[in-house]
């Protein structure tokens, strides 16, 4: 018998004893019936609860079992996992090992290539910069026994050109990043340009043409050598920089047409400056008198006291009574004379404004060229480009030149004459206040 059978028959039994006492009400013998079967009821009960409480503890000393069975799988399941991922941690740690040797080696690779580039002259292709170490270990090697030979320097036989350009063969001798030559026909030494990457070395520097103590046989016969060598610290770069020195007549020749209306800007400003600060130069000076001294020279009518302009004003005045008349004769004069004094300055201005915008324009016009020619024969050269690009900034820079001193001509004279006005202005308003005398005509 199960227990929920059990548990059916216990509520059975129950149902029937609750009957049983619903019909108890009727008869007190139907009473003593119910309570039999309710005692009855009771003991079964209670030998069902013991049977119950037997296999529930059955039931738990089983799960019990099954559960110290589940936690002993689940250690050793925890312990294959931490096997496993130990066994992965080492498979990792192995291949970042390979990894940095392989980026070790690589990067040793690279140093070898930058090194033999360097100081080969001799270029390599990808292949071999990226792939043969042996290869490149040769090569430094090779290099480095030409360096234990340079400590020994030995004249030997090389083909060089001179200057006119005119190959010929010539002793030479190289000590460090310097190297002297010599010839026999025609009889000349000095200095090598070891820059060159052809076969043959260029003459950067001649030393003597005398048929006295050739450079070679000095060297071999005292060893030492009594002969004074030349010597360049910068390595050649300061004869090369002079070579390419210019006038400035060459330096104007490359700024190309847009140079020309710029330097006759400059003449023509500079024409103007010159006639406008001679004729300020010779402005007779401004005599400030007082109003009773003016007074009185204007009584005396004594006009002898001033020149230039400030006598024509003052004459002027003389010749006028004073009033409204007089006042508008004195403004026409100062506006007459303000005309002179600023007369062509406004064209040092516009040349000062002018001179950088020709200057531009010449560069975008010598960029426009220089663009033309990378796209004809590409931009490999640097020195191509960047030549190119120096000459279209000569416009700008000469722009400049002509500008700036404009500028500054231009606010010196026009200060200048404004000054003198102000002070002619100031002298017209006292003339404009004078009093008629009684012997005025």
């Amino acid at each position: 018998m199960t227990f929920s059978q059990k548990i059916k028959a216990v509520s059975a039994i129950i149902l029937l004893t609750s009957c049983n006492l619903a019909l108890a009400a009727t008869s007190e013998q139907a009473k003593q019936s119910v309570l039999n079967d309710i005692k009855t009821a009771q003991r079964s009960l209670s030998s069902t609860q013991k049977s119950i409480a037997k296999e529930q503890a059955s039931l738990a000393k089983q799960i019990f079992t099954k559960q110290q069975s589940l936690s002993k799988l689940r250690e050793q399941a925890a312990v294959n996992r931490r096997l496993a991922d130990e066994n992965t941690l080492s498979l990792n740690q192995l291949q970042t090992r390979l990894d940095t040797w392989q980026q070790q080696q690589q990067y040793q690779l690279n140093l070898l290539s930058r090194f033999v580039r360097q100081n080969s002259n001799k270029t390599l292709n990808n292949e071999q910069t990226s792939n043969n170490q042996n290869e490149l270990l040769s090569q430094v090697v090779s290099f480095i026994n030409n360096q234990e030979q340079a400590l020994y320097p030995r004249f030997k036989k090389q083909a060089v050109v001179l200057g006119n350009g005119e190959l010929t063969q010539a002793n030479t001798l190289q000590v460090g990043p310097v190297a002297w030559f010599s010839t026999q026909t025609p009889k000349l030494m000095g200095l090598l340009n070891l820059d060159d990457e052809s076969n043959a070395l260029k003459v950067a520097l001649v030393q003597s043409s005398s048929d006295n103590n050739p450079l070679d046989d000095t060297l071999k016969q005292n060893g030492v050598g009594e002969t004074l060598l030349s010597f360049d610290p910068s390595l050649t770069h300061l004869v090369t920089s002079q070579a390419q020195q210019e006038s400035p007549l060459e330096h104007l020749e490359k700024g190309g047409l847009w140079a020309i209306p710029i330097i006759l800007f400059a003449c023509f400003a500079l024409t103007i400056a010159l006639i406008k600060a001679a004729q300020l130069l010779r402005l007779s000076k401004i005599k400030m008198h007082s109003q009773m001294q003016l007074q009185t020279l204007f009584n005396n009518k004594n006009s002898s006291e001033f020149a230039g302009m400030q006598q024509q004003l003052f004459n002027l005045t003389l010749q006028s009574e004073k009033g409204q008349v007089r006042d508008e004769q004195l403004f026409n004069q100062l506006i007459y004379d303000k005309h002179k004094l600023d007369n062509f300055i406004g064209a040092i201005a516009v040349t000062a404004a002018v001179a950088p915008l020709l200057g531009l324009l010449g560069t975008v016009s010598g960029m426009i060229e220089t663009f033309k020619m990378m796209t004809l024969f590409g931009s490999g050269d640097p020195e191509v480009v960047s030549g190119g690009i120096a000459q279209a900034l000569i416009t700008t820079e000469l722009g400049l030149v002509v500008a700036i001193p404009a500028l500054v001509l231009n606010a010196l004279l026009s200060r200048k004459a404004k000054a003198y006005y102000s002070q002619l202005e100031g002298f017209a308003l006292q003339l404009s206040q004078l009093e008629q005398g009684e012997n005025h005509v």
